[in-house]
């Protein structure tokens, strides 16, 4: 499968913006999806994953509350709502499928696969 984030972008603070993840090669409805920021000169964070129905999610303590994972599996795609945004927000945001599902609630980059492209966010103050 391949994996591409795209609808990043500018943004003052407090704004918002929707980032989504368009899955290709095959069906991703089987799976669940993460996304991931990345800020420069840090180590990739976790944001958010939903199950594959979109019943659950959790969150990264730092977006609890201001972000919304969700997803369309009829579209293949999966999409980060980004609410009140701060300016420690800023970094290429990447969407990733996870390993397995025995890994659900893990927030390591290691039980993710299929990184694509990630996509930017700036946040203005």
């Amino acid at each position: 499968v391949q994996l591409q984030a795209f609808g990043g972008g500018l943004v003052q603070a407090g704004g918002s913006l929707r980032l989504s993840c368009a899955a290709s090669g095959r069906t991703v409805s089987n799976y669940v999806m993460a996304w991931f920021r990345q800020a420069p000169g840090k180590d990739r964070e976790f944001v958010a994953a939903i199950s594959w129905s979109g019943s659950r999610s959790y969150y990264g303590d730092s977006v609890k509350g201001r972000f919304t994972i969700s997803r369309e599996n009829a579209k293949n795609t999966a999409y980060l709502q980004m609410d009140s945004v701060k300016a420690e927000d800023t970094a290429v945001y990447y969407c990733a499928e996870m390993k397995a599902a025995r890994n659900w609630g893990s927030t390591n980059r290691a039980d993710f696969t299929s990184w694509g492209q990630g996509t930017q966010l700036t946040v203005s103050s």
